[in-house]
């Protein structure tokens, strides 16, 4: 009896274990920190919810506000609760170093739809050890349409030229973007001009560049003033973010023109934390979201270029113009060099609010 007990419940757990196990091998979950609004938003519908529908893996989305402090926090202290995270590149770069990420490396990233690899279709300086690129983004040039009746500024060097279009120009007071544009519009080459700022010289030489326009600058701190204030007309011309230009002129109709010529741009990342929990998942949530066609389901919704070339080609004919990664708009593309401010940041920062005072 009891040994026909036994092989009944053996027999009926087999039974159970044949129906929960193709559920228990999709089962799991993954955490993905990343900055919210929108922007999160346009992550869950390309990304997170596909690929939890795909896998069975339950995806989870957190907000943070950036920098490594949480970050850090959670990998020293053994308490991780985020697997995935999008960092800017100079946390990528800083966060690496100091042993917060995990590499990346082993990852399998899907190829092209025309077979094209990984490694060839993602644009220069997306694919770090530590970080598999997401989306492009720049900081561009925008100007109210309304406040130019004749001809229009079409290049990164009229911000510079008061005389041909007159008005107000605003910039964000900190020195990175506009002293890199300050050096191009005095004739610099834009592969030399870190080499040229990286000198005391170089540095004089953009300051008496932005002295021609001193007179008309309108500083800002945060970035949802630039849109502000050229609605506002109280600038003419603004430095931006290419993305709040976007939201301002086909969200909300502004009569705002970007002027992609020298746009700097910057790349963001998915990183692995260090001693994730879920780090399986987490490597097949970044190759699900490194799809080139996923990642133009993004673009479509949000104005931040794709990391693959491919991608870049099949996003919605609309949004093609308003991307950063669009073929026109990146002719004349300017790359921001994180570590050359991580380096000499403090130094030209220090220059710039002299100049500022005086």
């Amino acid at each position: 009896m009891m040994l026909n007990s036994i092989l009944r419940t053996c027999a009926a757990s087999a039974l159970i274990a044949a129906f929960i196990t193709p559920v228990m091998a999709d089962s799991g979950s993954v955490t993905v920190a990343s900055f919210g609004g929108s922007y999160a938003e346009s992550q869950k519908k390309a990304f997170l919810a596909p690929f939890q529908q795909e896998t069975g893996i339950k995806a989870n989305m957190v907000d943070y506000n950036g920098g490594l402090g949480e970050i850090r926090t959670q990998v020293e202290t053994g308490n991780v609760s985020w697997d995935v995270v999008d960092v800017e590149m100079q946390d990528l770069v800083r966060g690496c170093d100091d042993g917060l990420f995990e590499p990346v490396a082993d990852i399998k990233l899907p190829a092209a739809a025309d077979g094209t690899g990984a490694a060839s279709d993602f644009i220069e300086g997306t694919l770090h050890e530590c970080g598999v690129g997401t989306i492009i983004w720049s900081t561009v040039i925008a100007y109210n349409t309304e406040m130019f009746a004749g001809e229009k500024p079409t290049k990164m060097a009229d911000f510079f030229d008061v005389e041909k279009f007159p008005g107000k120009r605003g910039l964000m007071k900190k020195p990175q973007a506009f002293l890199e544009w300050a050096l191009i519009a005095d004739g610099v080459e834009s592969k030399d001009v870190y080499t040229v700022l990286a000198t005391p010289e170089g540095v004089d030489r953009a300051l008496a560049k932005l002295d021609t326009i001193r007179d008309n600058i309108v500083w800002w701190d945060a970035h949802a003033q630039a849109p502000q204030l050229l609605a506002d007309k109280e600038v003419a011309m603004t430095m931006a973010a290419n993305g709040r230009i976007y939201a301002a002129e086909v969200g909300e109709g502004k009569p705002f023109k970007t002027i992609w010529d020298n746009q700097i741009w910057v790349q963001e990342f998915w990183a692995i934390l260090k001693g994730a929990r879920n780090i399986d998942a987490a490597k097949q949530y970044i190759a699900f979201a490194s799809r080139p066609e996923q990642m133009a389901v993004q673009a479509g919704m949000i104005s931040y270029g794709p990391a693959r070339k491919s991608a870049a080609a099949t996003v919605d004919e609309a949004m093609r113009p308003h991307l950063p990664t669009n073929a026109e708009n990146f002719a004349t593309a300017f790359h921001n060099d994180v570590e050359f401010w991580a380096d000499h940041g403090d130094a030209i920062s220090e220059r710039f609010n002299v100049w500022l005072n005086n």
